[in-house]
């Protein structure tokens, strides 16, 4: 029963609409501290759904999610997906001409030609292990229930969103770092037989003197034409992202007609003869990134060729759930899972590196 208070003629008190109002918020803040006051009361998670309003609350129809550095890496070399379900390793052949010079064929029709010189190929093949990959999912009926009071937050599909992200920002990871933890799973930054040129960039693009730039656009194709022995052209030149950003700058500030980027695209694409040559940012590729990744803490430059027969990544799988289901009728689970593999070079000299510290 509750007390009824009375004033000093006996009286009962009788509050406003606005006095009650008043009166029952700050009664409901006062339970609140004390609750969360007492030794082994029970606290609100700071991660969970049980959220303290009052009458003066409103809750937004929106809910703000937790944003991640993402890139559409597929923009940055060749992604294969849906090819190889469910193999253990990829292997693609390579094939070699073998021969002597041109030379050893020219005839002398005053000679016996008894034993021409011949030609040959010959073939090897290169594979790339298939990584499994799998993660769970699980709520309770108790769980959809009380989530859905909030009236604004699905519980099912947060998780499901998260697991998926989960995936997609690991691909990411493993397109470009790829897993030190695993054996021959390495990403388009960590690949053992690429060459790297320590000497044509020292410092970032976008700090260059007029006088370096110009040194540095002479020398960056010919460079990769050195590399690849004259048998292939660039098409992506990709930049860490911390220089990329400063590219807006003009090559001589005395003369701003055009910005660094303009420049480096227009030299590349004249001189490649490819009108779509691309220049791309990447924040792997910065040093203040990739410090902690073994064997990388580098500032790293690729010049390559996008092409899947020089390089490419698999993802024989894509990200696919099971339907959920429940053996009681009260917690439920399903499972999303994958393959993928690591970045393969099948003509590595077709990709080079530009390192500093």
């Amino acid at each position: 029963m509750r007390q009824q208070i009375l004033n000093s003629k006996g009286d009962p008190v009788r509050l406003t609409k606005q006095e009650a109002f008043r009166a029952k918020a700050l009664q409901g803040q006062f339970d609140r501290e004390i609750k969360n006051a007492l030794p082994g009361a029970e606290r609100n998670n700071a991660l969970g759904y049980e959220i303290d309003i009052t009458s003066l609350t409103a809750l937004l129809k929106s809910v703000t999610e937790q944003k991640f550095y993402t890139i559409p890496f597929a923009d940055y070399l060749p992604v294969v997906v849906g090819e190889g379900a469910w193999a253990t390793e990829i292997t693609k052949y390579r094939d070699f001409s073998v021969g002597d010079s041109f030379d050893s064929g020219i005839l002398n029709t005053g000679a016996n030609h008894s034993g021409l010189a011949e030609v040959d190929s010959a073939v090897d093949a290169i594979s790339t292990p298939v990584i499994n990959w799998a993660k769970s999912i699980s709520w309770s009926f108790m769980d959809m229930q009380m989530a859905s009071r909030s009236g604004n937050w699905d519980i099912v599909s947060s998780k499901e969103k998260s697991r998926k992200r989960n995936w997609d920002l690991g691909i990411q990871e493993i397109a470009f770092w790829g897993a030190p933890d695993l054996t021959n799973v390495a990403g388009l930054l960590t690949l053992s037989n690429v060459t790297s040129n320590t000497t044509l960039i020292t410092k970032k693009i976008s700090s260059m003197t007029a006088a370096e730039f110009q040194a540095f656009l002479a020398g960056l194709l010919e460079a990769y034409r050195a590399n690849a022995v004259r048998t292939a052209m660039p098409t992506h030149f990709i930049i860490p992202e911390a220089d990329y950003n400063g590219l807006a700058t003009s090559v001589d500030e005395t003369y701003p007609l055009k910005s660094r980027l303009e420049r480096l695209l227009e030299s590349m694409r004249l001189m490649t003869q490819n009108p779509n040559f691309a220049v791309k940012p990447c924040s792997y590729a910065d040093k203040a990134t990739n410090a902690a990744i073994s064997g990388l803490n580098k500032n790293r430059y690729v010049l390559l060729n996008y092409d899947e027969d020089s390089l490419r990544l698999d993802i024989p799988v894509d990200y696919t759930n099971t339907l959920q289901n429940t053996i009681n009728g009260f917690h439920f689970q399903n499972v999303g899972y994958g393959q993928f593999t690591g970045v393969q070079t099948y003509r590595p000299k077709e990709i080079l590196y530009f390192d500093w510290a």
